[in-house]
């Protein structure tokens, strides 16, 4: 049985206002589980345990989706950053 590694998060900064604290990704899911898309949160603590595929689906999604996505530096971090 393989363990899927879930300790990942994906955290989001303005680029042009470095005091702003950052904020987090929470993923959003059809009752199937399907990935429907990501939104960014401030609570640490309520963001989203990821795997590493899943970060960087997050990540993918946020370029496409924000228009304004160039002002932001969206990365993984561990969990215990």
């Amino acid at each position: 049985m393989e363990q899927n590694d879930q300790r990942y998060l994906v955290r989001q900064n303005k680029i042009s206002d470095a005091e702003k604290p950052p904020v987090f990704a929470k993923v959003m899911r059809s009752k199937e589980g399907v990935f429907e898309g990501v939104s960014f949160i401030k609570s640490k603590e309520k963001a989203t345990v990821m795997t590493i595929a899943e970060a960087n689906e997050a990540i993918a999604w946020a370029g496409k989706k924000k228009s304004n996505a160039h002002e932001y530096v969206t990365k993984i971090i561990c969990l215990g950053q």
